[in-house]
C-alpha cells in the first residue's frame, strides 16, 4: 500500500481523482512532481490498475528521468510508459511505419543534415536573391507545429503570393520531403507531425493505442501546442481519463507555438473535467509569493489562485536602481562576493534575465572578481564567433606569429584567400622555416592573382598596430573593427534575417564595452597585452575547473530557469524595453506573457529575492535614459518592495545605507540647532 498522508489535502484529492478529466493547477514550488508521482503509485499500488495501461507525458528528459527516480523509490519498479511527446511519438511511427509508407528502420535528421539538403534544393531555385537556409528551415519547423504539409502551405493562412521567401518555401518545403521519403528519413518536427496523420488517416490505430493507453497524464500542460493537443484528442477517443497538469501563470514559450488557451479551455473541451488548485508553495517565503501574487493578478487570461506558504520569514524583496549595466555588474558581483564571505554558497545563487545580451556586463563583473559561474542555456560571451574572431584578430595584432589565430582570419571578412592559396604560402613557410605571416609580409606575389588581398591584409595588422600603441585600448579596438568592415560583413553574412544580425553586431558592441569595463577597472597595466592575457586567463580558469569543485552560481535566461529554484535570485534588468521585451511593446505584442515570464523569475527565489534596473544604458552607440519595468510601476503603491537607489550610495551595503542615512539627519538637525 503506498500512503498518502505525506500530502496536503489539495494534493491528496489529486492524487485520489482517478477517473475522468481532471485539471490540477499547480502554482509554483507546490509540489506538483510530488503529486503526480504518488497520484501513480496509488493507481498501481493501491487501486490494481495495471502499470501497462498507464501513460504519462512530460516535456524533456529530465523531467522524465525525475519521474522515473521517485516511481522507483515508491513501488521499486515500473511498467508504466514514462515518456516525453516525441519519444512516445516515435514509438508508435517505429510499430506502425508502414502505413505512412515509411520503412520501419527509419532515421531521423538532425538539423546539420537537414540544412544540407535544403542548400542543395536551393540550388535548383532560380531565383535573383538569396536565402537564409536556416531561416526557412525554421518556417518549415513553424508550419509542420501548426499541422500543416508541404501540399497545404500555399492555401494556408500563413502562405503570402507577395513574398518571394514564401514562394522559395513552398518550392523547398515540397523538395525537402522528398528527398526525406527518398533516404527513407524523417525530422524532428516530423515525429509529432506524422504521429498525428497517421491518427487521423487511420482511426483504428488511434482507438488501439487509446485502448492501450486507459490512463494518460500530461505534465506542464500549459506548454502543449495545437498538434500534441491533437494527439491527445486521438489517445482519449475511447475514454476520458485524462489528468493535465500545469500552470497557467507559467506559460512562457508562446513564441515556440505553445498555446495557454489549451489550460485556460479545458473545461470547455471536458465540461465534466474536475478542477484542483495546488496553492501552497512549499519554496518561497512569504514576502516574495505577496510580491509574486500582485503581479500576476494583472493578468486577465489566467485562472484565478493565489500561492500560500506557512515560511512568514524573509524580507521583502529588493528593487535596486542602478547607474548603468556596468556598475549593475559591479554592485551585483561585490554583493555576491559578501554573500560568500559570509558563508554563504555561490550555488545558491542565479543571476535571471530577458535576453543573452544582458549577460556581457555581469560575466566581467563576475570574472573582475574571480567568481566562478556555469550559463545555462547561452553561450559564454567570449566563446561567440564573432567575439573570437575579434580576440584572433587582436591576437595576431598583439603577435603575429600566432599562426593558429592567424588562419583563423585570414579570410574573416571575405578576402578571396582559400585553402589553395594558403597551403602556398604554408608550403613556403616550412621550407625556409619561418612563420606564415612573415612568408606572406616578405612574398605577397607568391599568389599573383591574390597579392592586392595579402598585401592589405598585412597593412591592415601593421596600422592596428600602431594605434594600440598611441591610442587607448576601447578607442584602438573600435577604430580597428571600423576599418576591417566587420560590423558591414554581419549585415551581408545576414541579410535576410536582420534581427540574427543586430544580435550579433550587439555582440560586436559588447567586446567593446568590455574592452572600456576593463580600461576602468584596477588592473595595474592597460594594453592591449594585459587585456589578451586577463580574458585568456580567464578563459584558462574556466576550462580547467575542478569538475569535483561544483560551487559555482548560475546565470541564465528567464525562459531557461523555469522549474529551477536557488536561495538568492538577482534578477537583472527589470526595466521597459528589457521586461517587457521592447519588441513585444512595438509590435502591440503579449504583454500578458512578458508578465508572466516576469512571474517565473520572481518566484525562483526561496530566500532572497533582488530586483535591478538601469537609470541609463547606451543603445547603438546612444545614451538612453530607462525607466523601471511596468510590471512594477503598476503596483509600487502596495510596498511590496523596497526601492533602493544604489546611485546616490555607491557600493555601500544595505545595513551601511540605513546607517549613513541616520548619521546624515543626525548631523544636518545639529548643525540646523547650531
Amino acid at each position: 500500500m503506498i500512503l498518502l498522508n505525506g500530502l496536503n489535502e489539495p494534493q491528496k484529492e489529486a492524487a485520489k481523482t482517478i477517473d475522468g478529466p481532471l485539471l490540477i493547477l499547480a502554482g509554483a514550488g507546490s509540489g506538483k512532481t510530488r503529486t503526480i508521482t504518488y497520484r501513480m503509485a496509488h493507481m498501481v499500488s493501491n487501486l490494481g490498475i495495471p502499470p501497462e495501461r498507464i501513460l504519462a507525458l512530460s516535456f524533456t528528459n529530465k523531467a522524465t528521468k525525475e519521474m522515473k527516480e521517485r516511481m522507483l523509490e515508491l513501488i521499486g519498479s515500473t511498467s508504466i510508459t514514462l515518456s516525453t511527446f516525441h519519444s512516445l511519438g516515435v514509438s508508435i511511427l517505429k510499430k506502425e511505419a508502414e502505413k505512412l509508407g515509411l520503412s520501419k528502420n527509419f532515421t531521423i535528421f538532425t538539423p546539420v543534415d537537414s540544412i544540407g539538403v535544403i542548400r542543395s534544393i536551393l540550388k535548383n531555385f532560380k531565383a535573383e536573391k538569396k536565402f537564409d537556409q536556416k531561416l526557412i528551415l525554421s518556417r518549415i519547423s513553424f508550419l509542420k507545429n501548426k499541422g500543416i504539409g508541404a501540399e497545404e502551405f500555399a492555401s494556408s493562412e500563413f502562405f503570402d503570393d507577395d513574398n518571394a521567401y514564401d514562394d522559395a518555401i513552398e518550392f523547398v518545403y515540397r523538395e525537402y520531403q522528398n528527398k526525406l521519403a527518398f533516404f527513407s528519413c524523417i525530422d524532428f518536427d516530423d515525429i509529432l507531425f506524422l504521429t498525428l496523420k497517421l491518427f487521423r488517416d487511420n482511426p483504428d490505430i488511434a482507438e488501439k493505442y487509446s485502448r492501450i493507453y486507459q490512463y494518460i497524464m500530461i505534465d506542464e500542460y500549459q506548454d502543449t501546442n495545437s498538434l500534441q493537443f491533437k494527439i491527445v484528442s486521438y489517445l482519449t477517443s475511447t475514454h476520458s481519463n485524462l489528468c493535465v497538469v500545469g500552470d497557467d501563470d507559467q506559460s512562457i514559450y508562446g513564441f515556440r507555438g505553445a498555446e495557454i488557451s489549451n489550460i485556460l479551455n479545458f473545461h470547455k473541451t471536458y465540461p465534466e473535467a474536475k478542477i484542483i488548485k495546488l496553492e501552497e508553495n512549499y519554496r518561497s517565503t512569504t514576502p516574495i509569493l505577496n510580491l509574486a501574487n500582485k503581479v500576476i493578478v494583472q493578468n486577465k487570461k489566467r485562472r484565478m489562485k493565489s500561492l500560500w506558504t506557512k515560511n512568514d520569514s524573509g524580507e521583502k524583496p529588493t528593487l535596486w536602481a542602478m547607474g548603468n549595466p556596468d556598475h549593475e555588474a559591479e554592485i551585483i558581483a561585490e554583493e555576491i562576493r559578501n554573500y560568500k564571505k559570509n558563508g554563504g554558497k555561490f550555488c545558491d545563487i542565479a543571476i535571471l534575465f530577458r535576453s543573452n545580451n544582458i549577460a556581457p556586463p555581469i560575466e566581467d563583473g563576475l570574472r573582475g572578481l574571480d567568481i566562478p559561474y556555469q550559463y545555462i542555456g547561452g553561450q559564454k560571451f567570449y566563446e561567440k564567433k564573432e567575439v573570437k574572431d575579434l580576440m584572433a584578430y587582436l591576437q595576431v595584432i598583439q603577435n603575429p606569429y600566432d599562426e593558429v589565430s592567424l588562419r583563423r582570419i585570414l579570410n574573416v571578412p571575405t578576402r578571396g584567400i582559400g585553402m589553395v592559396t594558403l597551403k602556398k604560402f604554408l608550403d613556403k613557410a616550412s621550407e625556409e622555416k619561418a612563420s606564415l605571416y612573415r612568408i606572406m609580409e616578405a612574398n605577397p606575389a607568391l599568389e599573383p592573382k591574390k597579392e592586392k588581398a595579402i598585401s592589405a591584409f598585412i597593412e591592415l595588422i601593421k596600422n592596428a598596430k600602431r594605434d594600440f600603441k598611441t591610442l587607448s585600448l576601447p578607442i584602438a579596438i573600435e577604430n580597428f573593427i571600423k576599418s576591417l568592415n566587420y560590423e558591414g560583413y554581419i549585415k551581408d553574412q545576414y541579410k535576410e534575417n536582420p534581427n540574427q544580425a543586430a544580435r550579433r553586431i550587439g555582440d560586436v558592441q559588447g567586446f567593446v564595452d568590455s574592452a572600456r569595463r576593463f580600461t576602468k577597472s584596477k588592473a595595474k597595466e592597460i594594453s592591449l597585452k594585459s587585456y589578451l592575457e586577463f580574458v585568456c586567463l580567464q578563459d584558462s580558469q574556466d576550462n580547467n575547473k575542478d569538475k569535483k569543485d561544483n560551487d559555482e552560481l548560475t546565470i541564465m535566461t528567464l525562459h531557461s530557469s523555469k522549474g529551477l529554484e536557488f536561495k538568492q535570485v538577482y534578477l537583472v534588468g527589470a526595466e521597459e524595453e528589457i521586461l517587457p521585451h521592447k519588441r513585444v511593446i512595438k509590435e502591440d505584442g503579449e504583454i500578458e506573457e512578458e508578465r508572466r515570464l516576469f512571474y517565473v523569475g520572481i518566484t525562483r527565489a526561496k530566500e532572497n529575492l533582488f530586483l535591478t534596473y538601469c537609470k541609463e544604458r547606451t543603445i547603438y552607440g546612444k545614451k538612453c535614459n530607462r525607466n523601471k519595468t511596468r510590471f512594477l510601476v503598476e503596483i509600487e503603491e502596495d510596498k511590496l518592495y523596497q526601492d533602493i537607489d544604489r546611485t546616490n550610495f555607491g557600493h555601500l551595503q544595505k545595513e551601511d545605507i540605513e546607517k549613513y542615512k541616520k548619521n546624515f539627519f543626525s548631523d544636518l538637525i545639529k548643525d540646523m540647532k547650531s
